[in-house]
């Protein structure tokens, strides 16, 4: 799965890579995002590239408690059964641009917390959907990691990854208006990862330490 990640820097690259409609990228950097943050994600409309505000997380109501739920991830295994997802997989692709992200291994009396990063923390992105969603008499834009079982390397933590993608399958997959390709054809970026602290494990925090490896 992928519960945080961090983008902290090479986003003004974003600019020449995506030919971006919007080209003001004063964002700030962020070691820490957590489920519910507001994330710039690259989306395709009418054919432009934009770097947008997005809220993390579809929001539904179980109809078991009839309480709402915010689901972060979309499984690629389910995307195009679940009602919730298939009309935003079939029409609304994004990209998360990220330096890396965080994950959780469980021995059974433990969880160890790991960043998982592309070379010195070259932007990497991942794979999502978004839609727009009612929120208090207005409108804002949320969206989704699509997640797959983890490859060679990443199962030795967890059994879950995002998909990831390189540059030039992110520009193919954001542009993919007909539902044609298939992430299995797509190269995957060579990822590794080390111990960080748990000093991440609270989403307050969110600052360079997050990402400092825990010798």
């Amino acid at each position: 799965m992928c519960g945080r990640f961090a983008t902290y820097k090479n986003v003004k690259r974003l600019n020449k890579i995506f030919e971006l409609n919007n080209k003001n990228l004063n964002i700030p950097p962020s070691y820490n995002i957590s489920p519910g943050n507001e994330v710039n994600i690259l989306i395709n409309y009418e054919y432009q590239n934009y770097y947008l505000p997005t809220h993390w997380g579809y929001s539904f109501t179980n109809n078991n408690t009839e309480k709402k739920q915010i689901l972060i991830n979309s499984r690629i295994e389910t995307i195009n059964s679940k009602l919730l997802f298939k009309d935003s997989f079939l029409k609304r692709k994004c990209i998360i641009p990220s330096n890396g992200y965080y994950e959780w291994s469980n021995n059974g009396s433990e969880k160890k917390p790991y960043f998982v990063k592309l070379g010195d923390g070259e932007l990497i992105y991942f794979a999502g959907i978004w839609r727009k969603e009612n929120h208090k008499n207005d409108k804002k834009r949320v969206f989704s990691i699509i997640t797959k079982e983890a490859n060679k390397t990443i199962n030795k933590i967890h059994h879950r990854m995002p998909i990831t993608l390189n540059t030039n399958n992110a520009l193919e997959y954001l542009s993919d208006k007909k539902n044609q390709l298939s992430f299995d054809d797509f190269e995957e970026p060579d990822l590794s990862f080390y111990e960080v602290s748990k000093y991440v494990n609270n989403p307050k925090n969110n600052d360079e330490k997050c990402i400092i490896p825990n010798i």
